[in-house]
């Protein structure tokens, strides 16, 4: 067995076992950035469908070169205006919406033959400066927005909570994007995925409710 298969089926395992804890599903986005094309397609050949980047031109070079793959295709790194509809057209999902003004180009730009661009509301959690994201009071605004477009399907909320070294606070945190996602699904049909939790804690962020887990280094190995 590669060390590549290993670590895949390693946590496979540990994402499954923390979810069966919790008593609900959790999937993995295999954070594919900084990676060639052929890491990809050797995790595709191992079963794994679903694939994050941060940068719009690499991604779009990763899926040229993988076009004979059915792969889906998540943006997790800021969105810039300029970069709307190349989002718009290429990608399965959008993980980091965090301001209104996206919304339309978004909409506008998603080919009619495409499904709806899947969309996350990306919450600046701990109030961070450095980070992207929207505060948590901006949500139900943005999330009406993006609801009332038919080219666009609101499916969640996305965070990156401060690495702090004691995890009891970015446990806090996730529990708080907990309580975000489930006032969220109160208010609008189809809402189903809390993205949060990377190498270091994704089972933590399982144990609070999370349904996708963003796994990079644990799976491809050390960046760059």
């Amino acid at each position: 067995m590669s060390s590549s298969e290993t670590a895949f089926t390693e946590i496979c395992a540990r994402i499954a076992h923390a979810a069966a804890q919790q008593n609900h599903d959790a999937a993995l986005l295999a954070v594919s950035k900084t990676k060639p094309a052929a890491a990809v397609r050797a995790l595709a050949a191992l079963g794994q469908r679903r694939f994050g980047e941060n940068y719009v031109q690499e991604a779009l070079a990763k899926q040229r070169e993988l076009a004979d793959l059915a792969l889906e295709w998540h943006l997790i790194g800021p969105l810039q205006s300029n970069k709307c509809r190349e989002v718009a057209e290429h990608f399965d999902w959008l993980q980091t919406l965090d301001r209104a003004k996206l919304v339309a180009p978004l909409a506008r730009f998603r080919p009619p033959h495409r499904a709806p661009l899947q969309v996350l509301i990306q919450v600046n959690v701990d109030d961070e400066a450095s980070k992207s994201g929207c505060a948590p009071e901006a949500v139900t605004g943005l999330a009406a927005a993006v609801a009332a477009e038919p080219a666009l399907q609101l499916r969640g909320l996305m965070a990156i909570p401060a690495p702090h070294a004691d995890l009891a606070l970015r446990r806090a945190a996730f529990a708080r994007m907990r309580e975000l996602f489930h006032a969220l699904r109160r208010g609008h049909a189809g809402i189903d995925t809390l993205s949060m939790g990377m190498s270091e804690d994704f089972e933590l962020a399982i144990a609070e409710g999370a349904t996708l887990v963003r796994i990079g280094s644990a799976l491809f190995g050390a960046r760059p």
